[in-house]
């Protein structure tokens, strides 16, 4: 059964004005304006990213519409397993870029300086944006627990995949001479393709991301 406002309840006779009237004005007014908190709230909860990268450039949400698909990389200067994976996602990113797919890198760690960032994506040579995220905006949305673990998004921000990139990495001391197992490439085949990722999620061996404020 929906539940009602109960209604204040005049005597037969009596005119609405005085005291009643002035109440059920206020309680009018009363629940316009929590209608209107409330679209305020839902509106700022659908406000697009707008985060900058590591050159002061700024990138918004906006920028993945007309992206068949969106790949987030997230990384940290200290973690030497997303380190040793940077120049294979330099050569996803360029496989892939020719293909319409948008690809950041993403910065975890809040307390790194940007400075600092910015000469790790120049060592390193990455070659798409470094994105300076202090809020963890990008972790919280995928869901991301560990470096290095990669996010396929759609051009209107749905998570289709979280997880490894490949199966090189079986533990901190344990690494496969040849990959076997494709993960990113074969999420970002089936998204553009059309269909729907066959394992949308993958366990991840890496650096834990820190995160801000001690609990997710």
């Amino acid at each position: 059964m929906r539940g009602h406002r109960p209604r204040l309840q005049l005597e037969p006779g009596t005119p609405d004005t005085g005291l009643l009237y002035n109440v059920r004005r206020a309680i009018t007014l009363m629940t316009f304006r929590n209608w209107l908190i409330i679209v305020l709230i839902v509106a700022a909860g659908q406000s697009t990213l707008n985060l900058r990268d590591v050159d002061g450039v700024e990138h918004r949400q906006t920028e993945w519409e007309s992206r068949r698909a969106v790949v987030i990389f997230f990384t940290t200067t200290e973690c030497p397993l997303s380190n040793g994976y940077i120049p294979e996602m330099n050569r996803i990113q360029k496989e892939y870029a020719a293909r319409n797919v948008a690809f950041y890198a993403v910065e975890v760690d809040t307390t790194i300086a940007d400075r600092d960032v910015r000469k790790h994506a120049k060592d390193f040579e990455i070659a798409y944006p470094v994105l300076i995220d202090k809020q963890q905006t990008l972790v919280r949305i995928a869901g991301a627990t560990a470096t290095p673990e990669v996010a396929v998004l759609s051009n209107k921000g749905a998570v289709l995949y979280l997880g490894r990139i490949d199966n090189r990495v079986e533990d901190f001391d344990q690494h496969r001479n040849v990959v076997t197992e494709h993960d990113l490439r074969n999420a970002l085949d089936a998204v553009l393709a059309g269909r729907t990722v066959p394992h949308a999620s993958t366990k991840v061996v890496g650096c834990a991301i820190p995160v801000k404020g001690g609990a997710r």
